[in-house]
């Protein structure tokens, strides 16, 4: 017996003393492997959570940039910008009111003329001819007068006459009768010839008119901004119709805007209103002005019939009007808009030597 048990002893407690041994050498390197996984775990969630976050973020709606001020009492001021035409204030076109050839041309385009020099002369021997026929037929007209004027002196003399003789009763009263009609149509003859002359003379006054316009003169102080015709061209022209345009001449140092503007903006826009005016051909300069004139009628476009008709104010259409607004430039600073449902014309004065407004 005791034997046996001192056997066992040693299979019993040898392997439990082993394995205590084995867990204390082991147990350090498992803590660390999972303490590794944890830090990894932990890891990829926040990736995961940060990935899911930035998504989220992304497609957030990105919030509206408000410009904001402290309140206060001010003038509000609304503007209207519409685009239109600069043009001369005052352009003159020059047409002949007689036809005939150019002899005499002593213009360029460009060139700058004062009132009361020649622009263009036409050919003046036929109107020449015609002034001295009428004044033939007004000599003429007279010499006829004089003689019947002879003749009415006469039959006044065969009326006396007549006149005592049937008062001594030497003729009948037929012979009286025929010397009272014959003085009669003198008399009629006579006065028919002093409108005889009259006539003659408005002629030659007309005809003196007609060789006047052969030659042309400039009408204004200005620029030819426009030249049509050559020398020796040949021009037309009749009494009732303008003829054919020869040039333009224009005040270029007061220029006005033809602007057209929407309809619903007519309503913003009042005569006195500032505006200001940029020009293609001067960069970011601006001129300044304002509105001087608005008209009352406007014109259609696009009726849906192809055509354009005029009518007035204040209609039911649903179109295009054009309204006429003038600016008058203020101390030649030179400023004119775009403003108004119709169509509008803006005066302004340029001087560009001394300077303008070049603001932006």
């Amino acid at each position: 017996m005791p034997q046996s048990v001192t056997s066992r002893r040693p299979d019993v407690v040898a392997p439990s003393s082993a394995t205590a041994s084995a867990r204390a050498i082991v147990a350090p390197g498992k803590r660390k492997s999972r303490r590794r996984r944890y830090v990894l775990i932990g890891i990829g969630a926040l990736l995961l959570v940060w990935i899911i976050g930035a998504i989220i973020w992304s497609k957030r709606e990105k919030p509206i940039p408000v410009t904001t001020e402290k309140a206060a009492k001010r003038t509000i001021v609304q503007l209207v910008s519409a685009t239109g035409k600069a043009q001369p204030e005052t352009e003159v076109k020059i047409s002949p009111e007689v036809a005939g050839e150019i002899i005499e041309l002593p213009v360029v385009d460009g060139a700058h003329m004062n009132r009361g020099d020649l622009l263009v002369r036409i050919k003046p021997d036929s109107y020449k001819a015609l002034l001295e026929q009428q004044e033939a037929a007004i000599s003429s007209a007279k010499a006829t007068n004089l003689q019947l004027k002879a003749t009415m002196m006469k039959t006044e003399l065969d009326l006396k006459r007549s006149e005592d003789l049937y008062n001594k009763k030497m003729i009948s009263v037929q012979e009286y009768n025929a010397a009272q009609a014959a003085h009669d149509v003198a008399i009629n003859t006579y006065e028919s010839s002093l409108h005889e002359i009259e006539r003659a003379q408005a002629a030659s006054s007309q005809a003196r008119d007609a060789l006047s316009k052969t030659a042309i003169f400039s009408p204004i102080d200005g620029i030819v901004t426009v030249l049509n015709s050559k020398l020796g061209e040949r021009l037309v022209a009749t009494n009732q119709f303008a003829g054919t345009e020869v040039m333009r001449v224009a005040d270029l140092t007061r220029m006005q805007a033809v602007v057209d503007v929407n309809e619903n903006d007519v309503v913003n826009v009042k005569v006195g209103d500032k505006a200001r005016v940029k020009i293609d051909a001067y960069g970011d300069r601006r001129f300044n002005g304002n509105v001087q004139q608005i008209a009352n009628t406007g014109k259609t476009t696009g009726t849906g019939r192809g055509e354009d008709s005029d009518c007035q104010s204040g209609g039911a259409v649903a179109s295009k009007h054009e309204l006429h607004r003038r600016y008058r430039n203020e101390r030649g600073e030179g400023r004119y808009h775009c403003a108004a449902p119709k169509r509008y014309h803006s005066r302004w004065r340029q001087q560009l030597e001394s300077g303008g407004d070049r603001t932006a």
